[in-house]
C-alpha cells in the first residue's frame, strides 16, 4: 500500500481512543491491528483514480466506493474475531452516524468501535497531503470534525477525540512519523496538535 503509514496511523489511533473509552488492551490491539487494513481495497482500484489531482467524476467515485467490499473480500479467508472485524472496518469505514454513508448503514446496526476508525481515518485523510488536495493544519481538520458532529460522528465521540488530539503526546508522535515518510502533514510548526 503506498499509503501504509497512513493506514498505521489510522489503527494506532483508533486503539488510542478504544484504550480512552475503556476497552481492554487487548481488544484495542485488535481494533488497531483490524484497523490497519481498513483500506486494502484500494490495491484493486486503478492508480489514475487513486492518484487523480482533481475531483472524480461520478463514475470514478463509483469506482473508487468499490475499494470497500473489495477488501472485505480480500479478507475473507481471516479467521475469528479478528477476521470479522477486519472486513467490517475494510466495508463500512464510510458509513455515518446520520446514515448516509457508502452504503446507507445506520449507526445504530454497527459497533461503537466502527467509529473509531471512521473519525481516524477522516482526520489522517485530511492532515496528510493528498494528490488532489494540501494537507489541512490539525486545527482546521479538528474545526472540520466538530462541524460533523452530529452528521458524519457520534457528537460525544468527537468531544472525546479533540480533546485526544489537542492533549495526547502520542498524537504528534504518530503524524510525526507519518510526515517524515509520507511527506506534509499541516503545517511543520512546533505544537501543531496542541
Amino acid at each position: 500500500m503506498h499509503r501504509f503509514n497512513e493506514n498505521r496511523a489510522v489503527g494506532v489511533l483508533s486503539e488510542i481512543i478504544a484504550l480512552e473509552r475503556g476497552y481492554t488492551p487487548a481488544k484495542a490491539r485488535m481494533i488497531r491491528n483490524a484497523a490497519a487494513m481498513h483500506d486494502i481495497g484500494k490495491q484493486k482500484i486503478d492508480s489514475g483514480i487513486l492518484n487523480k489531482k482533481g475531483k472524480l467524476n461520478p463514475q470514478e467515485f463509483d469506482t473508487m466506493k468499490n475499494h470497500t467490499w473489495l477488501g472485505a473480500k480480500m479478507l475473507k479467508s481471516i479467521q475469528g474475531e479478528i477476521g470479522k472485524m477486519t472486513r467490517l472496518f475494510c466495508f463500512a469505514h464510510h458509513e455515518r452516524y446520520d446514515g448516509r454513508g457508502y452504503w446507507n448503514i445506520p449507526a445504530n446496526f454497527l459497533p461503537e468501535y466502527l467509529s473509531f476508525v471512521t473519525i481516524s481515518d477522516v482526520f489522517t485523510a485530511l492532515v496528510v497531503e493528498r494528490p488532489y488536495k494540501s494537507a489541512w493544519p490539525p486545527s482546521d481538520a479538528l474545526d472540520y470534525i466538530q462541524e460533523q458532529a452530529g452528521t458524519q460522528f457520534c457528537p460525544t465521540l468527537v468531544k472525546d477525540f479533540i480533546w485526544l488530539i489537542k492533549s495526547d503526546n502520542r498524537v504528534s508522535a504518530i503524524f510525526s512519523e507519518v510526515m517524515n515518510q509520507n511527506g506534509n502533514v499541516g503545517t511543520k510548526t512546533k505544537n501543531t496538535f496542541a
